[in-house]
């Protein structure tokens, strides 16, 4: 086998694996297979690959993608001196990509449990076993690290000199060192009162919380400054002390503007001592979370469901068949127990919860808003973003070798199959997250909006149906993750414009037309009573 120049480079730094008592040579051979066996691996962002050929040196090959996101830092990072503003939207960048990637591609690292199974029953020490972990993470995410911002650092290194180019590199390893272990640390929280089938799902849960947290995080972030004269001026709250990237910009301010504040030096003292910290506890704990890694072979068993007149009565008014109704439920499993598709779609869902009140707030944030009149309530079309990528989601599966059961099923056609599968989707994910954005707004706006919520729900279903005839219209749950490419993630995007069009109706016709909201919402109904017999109609 060939040698890796990664680890080629990780030999001249031997010295301090041995003095941690570490086996270098043995984790060296160890890192040489899992990077072998990595090459046939696939990342999360380019899992569209089919080709064998295609597959060797994925991650590697995939890495441009960063380079393009890496870009948008040179601005940030190369011009101007307000550096608490600008490297706190840099550094709130790079984490938000390094653990969405990690999160994605890594998790399964962390959570290994063969090397438990295989490597410890050899004579192996458990501290070279963990060494070798944290270096397959740690060698990734480095690869990672470096497409995203090399070219900003050479390009700050020419604008902004010496001193901004060491402290950037020295940051962003901390970064990574921070990154790795808080990600770890969660884990090991988890797995000390999970198990088993729960303990997957609430990793899944993580996971999917992990990336709204850090979307959330940059409005938060940015509300953390404001324009005084065209410059940006940071205003200091008490919640300001747990945004992260405000610890990592601190630095350049204390260093390079001579900004001596106390809440600076606190930032800086933190981007110092909490990764160094965090990498401590992660050390110290490894020996307890290696132990409760297995509880990841134990599975919980599944309580039965009891039956629910309620449930039922609703289920016969939603789907008109048996056939329709059985595979509603069956469907709704799928979504409830399939990881992949909670990964994939789950996060979509809460995006699609924060984003119409980012866009409320943020354009009301220069003006004083009078909610009996306003019309900003129309945001709560942007919960709709999630349809399309959800309907595709539809037609995938992790277990898509079992659709074989298709076939066995005395069906003339897969109309139910296709009809229950998308009622599904909106009764269990979306409808839900449509209640509770028009409690919220009610609320906020009053009574009056109630039909204008009406006319979003019916159209949610209308758009369901034209995302379906778009890209939706396989079998559901019968072709692999690997099968999405390109050609199906633009489609996704190519109905957001239709979207914005019954939205831009519906604000024209509530805004102009006396009895306009009403008019359209019985239109509405009755085109999409029509639509949906007319695309599921028996053939």
């Amino acid at each position: 086998m060939t040698d890796f120049k990664t680890l080629l480079l990780l030999d001249k730094f031997s010295i301090i694996f041995i003095k941690l008592g570490i086996d270098y040579d043995m984790m060296r051979k160890i890192l040489h297979v899992k990077l072998t066996m990595d090459e046939r691996k696939v990342p999360t962002i380019f899992n569209q690959n089919k080709k064998k050929e295609d597959q060797k040196y994925g991650y590697i090959k995939s890495l441009w993608i960063y380079v393009l996101f890496g870009l948008i830092l040179i601005p940030l990072m190369s011009f101007g001196q307000n550096f608490l503003f600008q490297m706190s939207i840099s550094y709130a960048m790079i984490i938000f990509l390094i653990m969405t990637s990690l999160i994605s591609d890594f998790s399964s690292v962390l959570l290994d449990v063969r090397d438990r199974s295989i490597l410890s029953t050899k004579p192996i020490s458990t501290k070279t076993i963990n060494a070798a972990k944290f270096m397959h993470i740690f060698i990734y995410l480095t690869y990672l690290t470096v497409a995203l911002t090399a070219i900003p650092l050479v390009v700050s290194l020419i604008k902004q000199g010496l001193a901004f180019f060491i402290l950037t590199v020295f940051e962003i390893f901390l970064i990574n060192l921070f990154i790795v272990a808080l990600t770890a640390i969660l884990y090991m929280m988890i797995l000390r009162f999970f198990d088993g089938e729960k303990l997957k799902d609430m990793i899944n849960y993580v996971q999917i919380g992990l990336s709204l947290m850090l979307m959330i995080g940059y409005q938060v972030l940015i509300r953390s400054f404001e324009f005084v004269n065209l410059d940006m001026t940071v205003v200091f709250h008490w919640w300001s002390i747990f945004l992260i990237p405000m610890w990592f910009a601190a630095p350049y301010e204390f260093l390079l503007n001579g900004n001596q504040s106390l809440m600076t030096i606190v930032f800086c003292l933190l981007a110092i001592i909490i990764p160094i910290i965090s990498i401590w506890l992660y050390i110290k704990l490894v020996p307890t979370f290696e132990r409760n890694l297995q509880k990841l072979l134990n599975t919980s068993k599944s309580k039965k469901e009891r039956k629910n007149r309620l449930k039922t009565f609703l289920l016969n008014i939603i789907c008109g068949t048996n056939e329709e109704r059985a595979f509603y439920r069956f469907a709704s499993l799928m979504m409830k127990q399939e990881r992949e598709f909670k990964l994939k779609v789950y996060p979509s869902l809460g995006f699609s919860f924060v984003i119409p009140f980012i866009f409320m707030f943020t354009f009301s944030r220069s003006e004083e808003v009078d909610y009996s009149v306003s019309m900003s309530y129309l945001n709560i079309y942007f919960s709709m973003i999630i349809i399309p990528s959800a309907v595709l989601m539809l037609s995938y599966s992790a277990k898509y070798k079992a659709a074989w059961i298709y076939k066995v099923f005395p069906l003339k056609d897969y109309t139910d199959l296709k009809k229950g599968s998308l009622k599904a989707f909106l009764i269990k994910l979306y409808i839900p997250l449509y209640i509770v954005l028009s409690l919220i707004f009610c609320f906020i706006y009053g009574p009056r909006i109630i039909p204008d919520l009406l006319i979003v729900l019916v159209t949610s279903c209308l758009y369901t149906v034209i995302c379906y005839i778009t890209i939706g219209g396989n079998i559901p749950f019968t072709k692999p993750f690997n099968d999405i490419g390109d050609a199906q993630s633009w489609k996704s995007l190519i109905l957001l414009p239709p979207l914005g069009a019954l939205a831009g109706l519906h604000y024209f016709l509530a805004a102009q037309v006396s009895y306009g909201v009403l008019i359209y919402l019985f239109v509405l109904v009755i085109t999409n009573f029509f639509l949906w017999k007319l695309v599921f109609k028996r053939t």
